[in-house]
């Protein structure tokens, strides 16, 4: 396998600012509350382990991760602290987790089950934290009578089980509507009537949560999108202060020519020059995670915006230019460019999606270079 990376389209990751913004997190929050740093889905695209380092550093005390392979891939890189799996774990891997001291969620009592046919014969024990459906409808106990079960069980077999946390998740914390957060408040508070004794850690705030919500509670936060500097609403509420974006996406100009009235540009014909004009190619495409959709969508040249022509290729891009442009003259699609700007939200906004999408689609062969 080829060691590297020869291309000259990269992601630039400034660990710095993600540092800054778990620091200005943990100003806001209450005494005693905990910071798990979100790194599932590679950190959101800017990289799993050198964000988790980047936050363990800045003061989180767990990570939230989605898939076993992401928890493992921590406890090899030596991170300690709590690792979460916030997603729904075979019960074949309870005793894999155990051994490497890995948190999961735990949303009905036949997996508690499943898994003690697993752990039975081992002198391991394994984290549990019960995930409890409010309102999302993804994962997690619904009512009282099959929580207390789940308990019970945790706490008659408390050789293998550790009952470390319980929490839920907000559907619309990100939202002006308080209705629908205020009835999932509610339920959790109901569900928590039969807990009689609370585990370690509760927690119920997500970025949006902790930052539009803090009466929500909880000893924890899960802190995701916000760690690397965006809104999680998109704009829809107004951050209560600012944090800096972490993720710059760069390439370059690697060929220029200039074509005339009536020439077309890129598959199916779907730009036509009315002039003559200067078309630059960037050598970046839907392959690297840039969207097929984004034509007619502007980057960044010499801090001009210049008009992406014809469609997105697989590995490259067309642009406009005003002029015959050097070859190698950066091109910006997220980021800063002598002084103008594009955000992951505008790129969002017009290929009709959200920014997590956008980052998280960022494909490996784009080089991550870390700042």
């Amino acid at each position: 396998m080829v060691e590297g990376n020869h291309r000259n389209t990269k992601a630039i990751i400034n660990l710095k600012a993600i540092e800054d913004n778990i620091v200005a997190e943990q100003k806001r929050m209450v005494q005693g509350q905990e910071l798990f740093a979100v790194v599932k889905a590679n950190a959101y695209g800017h990289g799993i382990i050198p964000v988790a380092k980047a936050a363990k550093r800045a003061g989180a005390s767990g990570f939230c991760v989605a898939i076993v392979d992401e928890a493992l891939e921590l406890r090899e890189a030596g991170l300690s602290g709590t690792i979460l799996i916030l997603g729904v774990t075979p019960a074949s891997q309870a005793v894999l987790l155990a051994k490497n001291d890995i948190s999961i969620a735990v949303g009905d009592l036949e997996y508690l089950k499943d898994a003690l046919t697993y752990l039975s014969n081992t002198k391991v024990k394994l984290h549990v934290h019960l995930a409890l459906d409010t309102g999302m409808g993804r994962i997690g106990f619904r009512n009282k009578k099959n929580l207390q079960k789940a308990i019970s069980f945790i706490n008659s077999h408390k050789s293998f089980f550790d009952f470390e946390g319980i929490f839920t998740h907000f559907a619309t914390a990100d939202t002006a509507d308080r209705d629908y957060y205020e009835k999932q408040v509610m339920f959790f508070n109901d569900l928590m009537s039969v807990v009689e004794r609370k585990p370690r850690y509760v927690h119920v705030a997500n970025s949006a949560a902790a930052l539009w919500h803090r009466e929500c509670g909880g000893n924890a936060i899960r802190f995701g999108i916000t760690m690397y500097g965006l809104n999680p609403s998109g704009g829809e509420l107004e951050l209560p202060q600012a944090f800096k974006s972490a993720l710059a996406l760069h390439s370059e100009v690697a060929a220029i020519k200039q074509i005339s009235k009536g020439d077309s540009v890129g598959y199916g014909k779907t730009y036509t020059a009315e002039k003559h004009e200067w078309i630059a190619t960037v050598p970046i495409g839907y392959a690297d995670g840039w969207p097929r959709r984004m034509q007619g969508f502007k980057v960044l040249v010499d801090g001009q915006y210049c008009e992406i022509v014809g469609r997105v290729c697989m590995d490259q891009t067309m642009i406009r230019v005003p002029h015959q442009v050097k070859l190698g003259t950066r091109v910006t699609l997220i980021g800063e460019n002598r002084g103008a700007r594009i955000s992951a939200q505008d790129v969002a906004n017009y290929a009709g999606t959200i920014h997590y999408e956008i980052l998280c689609g960022i494909s490996e062969r784009v080089q991550r270079e870390y700042i």
